[in-house]
């Protein structure tokens, strides 16, 4: 099926005048290194401008105090690192982070760089979670990552072609009938729901398919993956206390996210162009998005 704008206002939950930030969830986002402290930030600030009521960063522990200035609307928690990366031991401490903020989603992934902690706490953890970037190639390195991952905690799972070459064992195809089998067996793999990223991103939870017709080149620059991750678990956050944390809801999430990332990224270039959309100027974008979006309830 492709995603329409009246689709994906219909996944969008009711904001009631009572509410409070408990009323939008809470995102735990564990991203970021040394050299990419700029992929953390943007995933907080993508959840925060998604809805979200409350957004904490775990990061290595040196980095902690630059993204906090970035970004002061976030809570922040320091992770014990090794050469700029997370270590190993950063799981437990992270499982205690967990214990402490009581999310009700996690993303884990961006910037992360290659640090063994990812296995490590996912093979314990049970919270909602959005996999992407990094912590989808620490999984892909462990040729037997479905039969320990599948089943165990809601899923969403956000790969580019590259990563989910690494995934599936599989080569990169531009043809949208194998796109939409690559995103089918993932989901099937994972127990969870597939984003395959890309034009006319794929998103699938095993069974059915959504299309997304937004975005185009301006999403052709680093940082605007991680902009996605942080919307979609900003969203999942949302619905997910309105609706539950399952399948369904992961599904309705990884919708909206490739639809309203992909309308910035468009509404966007209308005034830069193609070329000159920085992934900040696609978080920028989002208010106008979800005005467009929301109107359309109207009609």
């Amino acid at each position: 099926m492709r995603l329409s704008r009246a689709k994906v206002k219909s996944f969008l939950p009711h904001r009631p005048k009572n509410a409070h930030k408990g009323t939008f969830g809470r995102v735990l986002i564990v991203a970021g290194s040394a050299n990419m402290s700029g992929a953390a930030v943007l995933c907080a600030r993508a959840a925060l401008m998604s809805g979200a009521g409350m957004v904490a960063l775990a990061l290595p522990s040196s980095r902690q105090c630059v993204a906090a200035a970035a970004l002061p609307e976030m809570i922040t928690f320091a992770l014990p690192e090794k050469n700029g990366v997370l270590s190993l031991t950063a799981a437990a401490k992270l499982k205690a982070v967990a214990q402490e903020y009581k999310p009700n989603v996690l993303l884990m992934g961006p910037g992360l760089g290659k640090t063994a902690c990812v296995t490590a706490f996912l093979k314990k953890n049970k919270i909602p979670c959005v996999l992407d970037a990094d912590a989808l190639n620490q999984l892909a390195a462990d040729k037997k990552w479905h039969t320990w991952l599948k089943g165990r905690f809601p899923l969403i799972l956000t790969p580019h072609p590259g990563e989910m070459k690494r995934l599936l064992l599989k080569p990169i195809s531009s043809d949208s009938q194998i796109r939409r089998e690559y995103a089918q067996e993932l989901a099937q793999l994972s127990g969870g729901v597939a984003l395959l990223k890309g034009s006319n991103s794929v998103i699938s939870n095993g069974e059915k398919f959504y299309i997304n017709p937004t975005g185009g080149p301006a999403l052709s620059k680093a940082g605007t993956g991680d902009v996605l991750a942080g919307l979609m678990a900003g969203l999942w956050a949302q619905i997910g206390i309105a609706e539950g944390f399952d399948g369904k809801s992961a599904f309705k999430a990884a919708a909206c996210g490739a639809y309203l990332h992909g309308l910035c990224a468009d509404i966007a270039a209308e005034k830069l162009t193609d070329r000159c959309v920085l992934a900040s100027d696609v978080i920028a974008a989002l208010a106008t998005a979800f005005k467009q979006i929301l109107q359309e309830k109207k009609k």
